[in-house]
């Protein structure tokens, strides 16, 4: 009865993790977003740049459910959503730099199913829409990702996403989560990297958002170490309510792993107050480009 328990609130919370207006209280102003690009680059967003990634997309994401027919281990679905994410960062003309690097290794998603693979979560800032991509290209092994339920909505990435292994988390409903809470902490256990993205959703203003405690509940079942990661830079690169990709330099940064052995549920806060000052720093570093 605890588990089923400790599920729930996970899920509930997980649930939460989703709603911005819960984060974000509801006095702070939301600063206008200033392009810095001009018309032509509006133009070559809408009329180039937007349809080649649909393209994409809709190529890809169709062959993609064909995969999910005979693809047991997502291997082959995560490679089509790497090509996808290739294709999607060579088109938007943006270069990602990457520090913190040597903070990825440790994760050999050939040993997955060995119970001796230390597992790993990864937070990760959330401020654009392509976001994804970045962490397909540059995140070098097969991961799953927590999602919101709303995405399965959208044609082809969203059955991409239910089909591919992804964790699916109704904001709605949390307690019909608890299945694929299940399903992500046996594969988590097992070796299979998560991504999450602690604020529960995108920034609207660039900034980082408060942290919802929820998010870590997997890490911390799991005995998981937590990866801190910065993306600078894709906010001005494509922030929520445009479809204007302005081009620009991106950098990723990897902080060096959080341990969560010995801690329980009752530590969330410590860790997340943790997890926090790391990605704080990270984020808050100057630019090198």
């Amino acid at each position: 009865m605890n588990k089923i328990e400790e599920l729930e609130k996970g899920a509930s919370e997980l649930g939460a993790a989703g709603r911005t207006n819960v984060a974000v209280p509801a006095w702070i102003p939301t600063p206008a977003v200033k392009p810095r690009h001009g018309w032509l680059s509006s133009l070559r967003s809408y009329f180039i740049l937007a349809p080649l990634i649909w393209a994409y997309t809709i190529v890809l994401g169709t062959i993609s459910l064909f995969c999910s027919l005979f693809d047991r281990d997502g291997r082959v679905q995560h490679n089509l959503a790497r090509l996808w994410s290739r294709l999607i960062m060579t088109t938007i003309l943006s270069p990602v730099t990457v520090t913190g690097g040597e903070n990825l290794a440790g994760t050999d998603n050939s040993e997955i199913d060995n119970s001796n693979v230390k597992p790993r979560v990864y937070a990760v800032t959330h401020a654009s829409a392509l976001d994804i991509p970045i962490l397909y290209v540059y995140l070098p092994f097969q991961f799953r990702i927590i999602f919101k339920s709303e995405l399965l909505s959208y044609p082809f990435i969203g059955w991409h996403l239910k089909r591919s292994g992804q964790v699916c988390i109704n904001q709605q409903n949390p307690a019909v989560s608890i299945g694929a809470l299940k399903s992500a902490l046996r594969s988590l256990r097992r070796g299979m990297p998560l991504v999450i993205f602690p604020e529960g959703g995108r920034t609207r203003d660039g900034e980082l958002q408060p942290f919802l405690p929820g998010t870590f509940f997997l890490a911390i079942k799991a005995q998981a170490d937590i990866v801190p990661i910065a993306l600078v830079g894709t906010f001005d690169l494509l922030p929520m309510n445009t479809y204007h990709i302005k081009c620009q330099p991106l950098q990723m940064r990897v902080g060096k792993p959080i341990s969560t052995v010995g801690f329980t549920l009752q530590d969330t806060d410590r860790v997340l107050a943790e997890v926090k000052a790391a990605i704080d720093c990270l984020y808050s570093a100057p630019r090198t480009n």
